[in-house]
């Protein structure tokens, strides 16, 4: 059953880069950043291999998905700034996000401060929810989007180069994959098994 999901997702996923380019990559970077589990582990890559075949370019397919991500971002940072810890808890479990998952966001904030926005940026699934804790604090905000736009800046260019980096060496894959399709499927299999398994750990 998840497997089918993750490949209707992943399925839609590029046919929305493919069809609307770079706006595609914002709108879908938004969508992961605004607290839903649509993993930029696909959105990215597939888009690096796009930039590969030259019908995109790596920096901007980088900089389309930090500008995602940062408006993605904003609308959960005011979810914690006017509705609290209660309704991220109330809601978050919709979206795969656990109490644990904020207590974690919580503890980090509080031990690095504003800068764990920026390394969060960096890391798989925390980064989908530490905008919460940030509105809960009323981080300031050109600093929020500073942070959150140059950690995912980092984070979009090195999933896009990977994918890019796989696209040029595509020929001496094609021994142990037929379609570059199904790489992309499966990575967004693992990951998703990984958060789905991971999430119900915490409860």
């Amino acid at each position: 059953m998840l497997e089918k999901i993750v490949t209707i997702i992943a399925v839609w996923i590029m046919s929305v880069i493919s069809t609307m380019g770079y706006g595609g990559i914002v709108l879908l970077m938004a969508i992961e950043s605004a607290c839903i589990p649509l993993p930029s582990e696909i959105i990215m890559p597939f888009a690096g291999f796009l930039v590969f075949k030259g019908e995109l370019t790596l920096w901007l397919v980088a900089f389309s998905g930090a500008v995602g991500c940062v408006l993605g971002s904003i609308p959960a940072y005011y979810v914690g700034m006017y509705g609290g810890r209660p309704l991220a808890e109330k809601y978050g479990k919709y979206v795969l996000i656990s109490k644990k998952d904020l207590d974690m966001a919580d503890r980090w904030f509080d031990k690095h401060g504003d800068i764990i926005i920026f390394i969060a940026r960096l890391l798989p699934a925390v980064r989908t929810f530490i905008a919460f804790p940030a509105g809960v604090a009323r981080m300031n905000m050109p600093k929020f989007i500073a942070y959150t736009f140059i950690g995912s800046l980092i984070w979009c260019w090195l999933l896009a180069y990977a994918g890019m980096k796989f696209g040029e060496n595509w020929e001496s894959l094609k021994v142990y994959f037929h379609e570059f399709h199904y790489v992309i499927i499966a990575a967004g299999l693992m990951f998703m098994v990984w958060y789905v398994r991971r999430h119900f750990k915490q409860i």
